[in-house]
């Protein structure tokens, strides 16, 4: 479960850092056949095969490639239910550093009772703080955020 789960962040990794390859996953005017040579080449270069490569290979063959993203989500949600993990989503302003991400796991574990595993992305349009995402709950502590209420609040007193 483990390797197979590494293999598919393997490749979302890969699917985010190229526009080529998002272009092949989602456009609709490849073939299958042209999508299930091009998309054995990617993984074969990448190194990812076995269980994953086969799977990734059906979705092709069956044209259900333009949902892998969302298959790679589920299969982390299922993963971290099966090891009693929580998933949080953070958005920051700025890459952290380990320090500030390893205390961002203490808190969270302080709060769910779980390991936390964090999906970290760096969005500088939030000027600063951040955005936790936890299940349903959410925390917005982000500058934009604060600035904007400062706004709204200033035309109410207008």
């Amino acid at each position: 479960m483990d390797a197979v789960k590494a293999e598919l962040d393997r490749f979302d990794a890969l699917l985010s850092e190229s526009a080529d390859l998002k272009r092949l996953v989602r456009s609709p005017v490849f073939t299958a056949d042209v999508q299930l040579k091009a998309l054995s080449a990617i993984l074969d270069k990448a190194a990812i095969g076995g269980t994953t490569a086969n799977f990734l290979k059906v979705l092709t063959a069956n044209r259900r490639l333009f949902a892998v993203a969302d298959v790679i989500r589920a299969f982390r949600a299922l993963v971290a239910k099966f090891k009693g993990e929580a998933t949080a989503d953070v958005t920051v302003a700025e890459v952290l550093s380990d320090k500030n991400l390893d205390s961002l796991k203490v808190a969270l574990k302080s709060v769910t009772g779980k390991d936390v595993v964090l999906n970290v992305k760096v969005d500088p349009s939030i000027i600063g703080g951040l955005v936790v995402k936890l299940g349903s709950r959410m925390v917005d502590s982000s500058l934009r955020t604060k600035l904007n209420s400062i706004k709204h609040a200033m035309k109410e007193a207008g």
